[in-house]
């Protein structure tokens, strides 16, 4: 794939965000590296998922993301509000995913005791030669 290509796909994902964030869509992704996997990620996104169908719910969007870096911490989800700084959730279990889901994703409180960090994180700038 060229460089044009791929800067394309980027393109078109922005411009959905965009057009999901105007109109009030939350998005959770589910951290499915392989150390998520190992930690029961799948179980946290078969959770949530079983709760977005049983409820009918169309402004949310539960989607798969890799490994952000925090083994320890896995399973995690990130919950994107829009307007709101995102929010990883760790050490997850079904019971918990799921009063975040009520309490953050539904009813817009950052449930704290299970928050590991607020905002989404910056490229490194790479240091060639140093």
């Amino acid at each position: 794939m060229s460089g044009e290509e791929l800067n394309k796909i980027k393109g078109n994902y922005i411009e959905e965000r965009m057009k999901e964030a105007d109109h009030g869509v939350v998005t959770v992704l589910v951290h499915m590296g392989t150390c998520g996997i190992s930690a029961g990620a799948t179980k946290i996104f078969s959770a949530l998922q079983q709760e977005i169908d049983r409820l009918s719910l169309n402004n949310i969007r539960l989607k798969t993301t890799g490994c952000a870096g925090l083994c320890s911490q896995e399973p995690m989800i990130t919950v994107e509000v829009p307007g709101q700084p995102a929010v990883r959730y760790g050490t997850l279990n079904a019971k918990k995913v799921i009063e975040i889901f009520y309490s953050h994703v539904l009813g817009g409180h950052v449930r704290s005791e299970h928050a590991i960090s607020t905002g989404l994180e910056k490229p490194q700038k790479r240091v060639i030669g140093a």
